[in-house]
């Protein structure tokens, strides 16, 4: 595992730059080809035999007091078909087979976490580190590939009580939809189309709407689970065109949506209403990625560096969730998802840009406070990451 200290970071090459331009572009949608729900209780026919997981450790350079607390990740491993169980001070993970491409994660109660894959929603066992089930989507999703553009799963969330799963289903040449899993049958009951390739899916606090972020429709989706039926709210500050699409939202306090667009505009968006303002920013750079902290008063946006409107270079935004103040830590390379450890003080920047191998096997991690940062070593390009909180 290799460490490293940055305080100033080289720019982008040109090459990188076409590549994140031309993975940023816009895709037409067609018909949506689908199948019939599957009605089982049981675990999915395409689920295999409970899966179990494999450790490894990674060569560390510090290791946690025996009094520390351990932080555990949860990574997708992109250009895999594993998730891992991370301990980022160690080194220490153990993989899980999850399904090919995994894309997002979700924790809910009861010790059960979501992935989203190619292939469908795997059912995780976080006290055992077994998969229960691959859920199929009734979308046909076609044979399982890689890369930005592979069809499946993408944004993931689970509503309050944990009794469904919203998955953001991309559809190659095709428009997205949102399919619903019940979590007891193990199967998924209802579907609403959306915008095209719905990179990030969350709920309101009380869990009657579920909001679809379309990357490529400029727009979010407001989606009653319940009755089925949605609405469309606008989400482009900038304009329609380019670069300045919505990537990843968190809803605040007070119900409303935050969506960063490249370092240049906050959309603070009330999905009640459908109607936003734009708290300006400085960043200035493309940004992907959002987390709050878990005492929900700062924001962590991933900004990957110059494309389109945004000139400047990679960084980590913190942002203060009601004033909009904002703190910018530079960074080394280019990052796609973060999540924030318990207390706030460090944050973990995944290193797997999906797109044209424009990403790296890496994380940074970076203190908050000190804004220091350090990277390792992490394989199968890791996407998203979210932070165990019910070990």
């Amino acid at each position: 595992m290799i460490f490293t200290n940055k305080s100033l970071f080289a720019s982008l090459t040109p090459l990188t730059l076409f590549l994140v331009l031309i993975g940023c572009s816009s895709q037409q949608p067609n018909a949506v080809n689908s199948i019939n729900p599957t009605k089982t209780a049981t675990p999915s026919p395409i689920a295999a035999a409970t899966q179990t997981p494999v450790t490894s450790s990674l060569p560390a350079t510090a290791k946690p007091s025996p009094a520390a607390t351990v932080t555990t990740l949860m990574v997708s491993h992109s250009k895999s078909d594993y998730m891992s169980f991370l301990d980022p001070a160690s080194g220490r993970m153990e993989k899980l087979v999850v399904g090919t491409a995994p894309f997002a994660i979700v924790e809910g109660p009861n010790h059960r976490t979501y992935v989203s894959t190619a292939e469908g929603v795997a059912v995780i066992d976080t006290k055992l580190r077994t998969r229960i089930a691959l859920v199929p989507y009734q979308a046909d999703v076609g044979k399982p590939r890689f890369g930005e553009y592979r069809s499946g799963g993408m944004g993931i969330a689970v509503s309050p009580d944990g009794k469904f799963v919203y998955v953001g289903v991309y559809l190659d040449g095709g428009k997205s939809q949102l399919e619903i899993l019940d979590t007891e049958k193990l199967a998924m009951t209802g579907r609403f189309p959306v915008g095209v390739r719905p990179f990030d899916v969350v709920t309101s606090l009380d869990g009657r709407e579920v909001y679809s972020i379309d990357h490529d429709g400029y727009t979010v989706t407001a989606v009653d689970p319940f009755t089925l039926k949605g609405r469309t709210l606008e989400a482009a500050p900038f304009g329609k065109g380019g670069f300045e699409k919505p990537h990843y939202a968190v809803v605040r306090a007070d119900g409303r949506l935050l969506l960063p667009y490249q370092g240049r505009g906050l959309v603070v968006l009330d999905p009640k209403s459908g109607s936003y303002t734009t708290e300006p920013l400085t960043g200035n750079t493309h940004q992907e990625g959002v987390t709050l902290t878990p005492d929900g008063k700062q924001l962590l946006i991933v900004g990957i560096g110059s494309a389109g409107s945004a000139t400047g270079k990679p960084n980590l935004t913190i942002l203060d969730a009601n004033t909009y103040k904002e703190k910018i830590i530079p960074l080394a390379r280019m990052h796609q998802m973060v999540a924030s450890s318990a207390d706030g003080r460090y944050a973990y920047l995944t290193g797997g840009v999906t797109y044209a191998d424009t990403g790296w096997n890496g994380m940074t991690v970076v203190d908050l406070s000190a804004g220091t940062t350090r990277e390792f070593e992490l394989p199968d390009y890791p996407l998203d990451v979210q932070l165990l909180t019910n070990n």
